[in-house]
């Protein structure tokens, strides 16, 4: 499979002349964990993510050092420090050295740029225009599309899973979707975004009380 069959095409993205509030606004509201960032053309020329927001002046976070280490830091690092913590656009505070791959990227190459630069979202991109975004879970999405292929449902797997649907139907603690629910042999698999490790839990122990259910696996990623 390659990035296009996996990638959330409606992007969500941001200007460098954004200010920092709306984007931080952007990030909460979309649950997501990055932003990419374009120009007036379209074209991809940064990214803005949850790290770029770790040291705000505005909630009392932003670097100190003792003096001594600080006159022995380059100015350049102090500049950049400097605009993390203080800037008001986007352009101030982005990274500009952004991980990104085309549509036709073999999802072992994008796994790939997940592992090696520890990040949770690649922008695809085509002529230099942000098309789409994968993400981690769109990995576990496409894994529980093979799993659901590879092992058809028997009926006993069916009636569990659509026991798990309608129970979770009467909560209204979680908005967890169908398709974040698969059935195999007994085994549940529980996939995607929840909104807290509580959440996670109460999950979890919904899919054990299901009469047939041998085992649970916990593929769920907490935005909180």
């Amino acid at each position: 499979m390659q990035a296009i069959d996996v990638m959330v095409r409606d992007v969500v993205t941001v200007h460098p002349e954004t200010d920092v509030a709306d984007a931080i606004k952007l990030l909460a509201e979309n649950d997501l964990s990055a932003l990419p960032v374009v120009d007036d053309q379209g074209q991809l020329v940064g990214i803005i993510s949850e790290a770029d927001f770790i040291h705000r002046v505005e909630i009392g976070t932003e670097k100190h050092r003792p003096w001594l280490l600080e006159s022995l830091t380059g100015a350049t690092t102090l500049a950049e420090e400097f605009a993390k913590s203080h800037g008001k656009k986007v352009g101030e505070i982005m990274t500009t050295d952004v991980v990104a791959a085309t549509e036709d990227a073999a999802l072992a190459e994008i796994a790939g740029l997940f592992e090696r630069h520890r990040i949770k979202r690649v922008p695809i991109v085509r002529a230099g225009k942000v098309v789409g975004v994968v993400s981690q879970s769109n990995l576990i999405q496409a894994l529980a599309s093979a799993v659901r292929v590879s092992q058809a449902p028997n009926d006993t797997d069916r009636r569990i899973r659509d026991e798990i649907l309608f129970r979770l139907k009467q909560q209204d603690w979680t908005d967890f979707g169908s398709r974040n629910v698969t059935v195999s042999g007994g085994v549940v698999h529980l996939w995607g975004l929840i909104n807290s490790d509580t959440e996670r839990h109460a999950m979890t122990a919904l899919a054990e009380s299901v009469p047939g259910v041998s085992a649970v696996r916990d593929e769920m990623f907490a935005i909180n």
